[in-house]
Parts: structure tokens; sequence; C-alpha cells
């Protein structure tokens, strides 16, 4: 049986995909979901487990979730703006800017904001690079949408994201517990704690 995990823009499966096929003959299938959709595919069943950004939304009564890390917010900025030189800010610098994705929580604008239409992440740092506004993300995100004609500046007062392995507590199996075990990194010899 193949064990199906999905996970975000921004998370990197790679270094667990490559010790699970150490570990294991059972098949693994790494797909991309968007952020929107990580909690479907585990309740809808087309993953079994997910690399999700958190919160997933909703009840989270019946899902496990293992937390693996942080992620730093930045503000993504075309290379004209004032903050392109810097390489932190705190988020009442921010308060003047337009926000191409809407204002993160955090951020009080002291501007009347841009009625922007839903955009994806890519065509917001593309707005962020014309100058017509900012974009805030996680900075593994941004990595991803990286440009030559923008910069992420790192918010050092806004909430980071958090990365989670997220399976729902019905499929808590042998396979889930061994993919748990490996992004835990416990060895083949050790035993689940």
């Amino acid at each position: 049986m193949t064990l199906r995990v999905a996970f975000v823009p921004g998370a990197t499966p790679d270094k667990w995909a490559r010790a699970w096929r150490e570990r294991t003959r059972e098949p693994l299938e790494l797909f991309l979901v968007e952020e929107s959709e990580q909690r479907v595919v585990l309740e809808d069943g087309r993953a079994d487990m997910v690399l999700a950004r958190l919160p997933l939304g909703g009840p989270e009564d019946e899902f496990h979730c293992v937390r693996l890390y942080e992620e730093l917010p930045v503000v993504v900025v075309n290379l004209e703006h004032p903050a392109s030189v810097l390489e932190e800010l705190r988020a009442e610098d921010l308060s003047g800017e337009q926000f191409a994705l809407g204002v993160p929580d955090g951020i009080e604008p002291a501007v009347p904001q841009l009625p922007f239409g839903p955009m994806s992440v890519k065509d917001a740092v593309e707005v962020a690079a014309s100058g017509s506004a900012v974009v805030v993300l996680p900075m593994s995100v941004a990595r991803l949408h990286h440009r030559k004609d923008v910069k992420a500046v790192v918010v050092n007062d806004l909430e980071p994201t958090r990365i989670g392995l997220v399976w729902r507590r019905q499929r808590d199996d042998a396979s889930i517990q061994a993919f748990v075990g490996v992004v835990k990194g416990r060895t083949a010899r050790s035993s689940r704690g």
C-alpha cells in the first residue's frame, strides 16, 4: 500500500522521503497541495498525511499533529522600496502600505486599502515587484517565488507560521507511525516514543 503525503508550498519533505526510502520498501507518494486544500485532502482521503501550515482551520480534534518548525514572516517589496535596503523591520513600519493579499494579522494599516481582487501568491509577488503593493509571506514561500526585482525582508515582530505533520486519528496505523518516526528522527531500531 502506498503512503500518500501531501505538502504545502514552501514545505520540503525531501529529507524525510529519502530516509523513508532507505528504511522501507513501502511506496511513498508525495504531492503538492495549496494551503486552502490541506485539510480537504485529509478529509476526502486523497492524502494519508499532510505537511501543513498550521492551523488547519475548523475543528482539529479529529487529527493528530506533530509540530515541526516555525517559518519567519517576511515582507516582499520591490527593489525601489525603502525597505529593500533593510534586513528586518517591524510590523508598524508597514502601516502605510497596500497589501496585495490583504492586511496580515498583527499589522494596523494607517491608509485605506485598495480593493485587490483574489490572486495567487505568484501574482501577489508580481504586484509587489511592480511597486503597487507589498505582500507578507512565510520566508519559505517568498523563496519559492523569488524574483530578481524583489527583496524579502524579515518582519521581526509578526507571529511566525508553523509547519506540522497532520493525519486523521482514525488512520493511525503502523505505516503512519513509521513515517512519524522518520520525521521525528527516530532510527530504524529505536522504539516509538
